[in-house]
């Protein structure tokens, strides 16, 4: 149970992340809204993102080629 546990705080961890990613990228809540942390049985975690409109997913693509500032 432990090992579930972990990695549902693992995926929660790590879609707040890519949330506060997307909205610093100045993406509205319907474009991160679907983000939602998973689990598997066996506790691997997992973030499933959702479908996006394709000109957030392009800006998306242009901040992560130009690397952190």
């Amino acid at each position: 149970m432990q090992t579930y546990r972990d990695g549902r705080q693992a995926a929660a961890d790590a879609a707040e992340a890519i949330r506060v990613a997307l909205v610093e990228l100045g993406l509205p809540e319907r474009v991160w809204g679907s983000v939602r942390p998973m689990v598997t049985h066996s506790g691997k975690p997992y973030v499933h993102l959702g479908m996006m409109r394709a000109d957030a997913v392009e800006k998306i693509a242009e901040a992560i080629r130009q690397g952190p500032e």
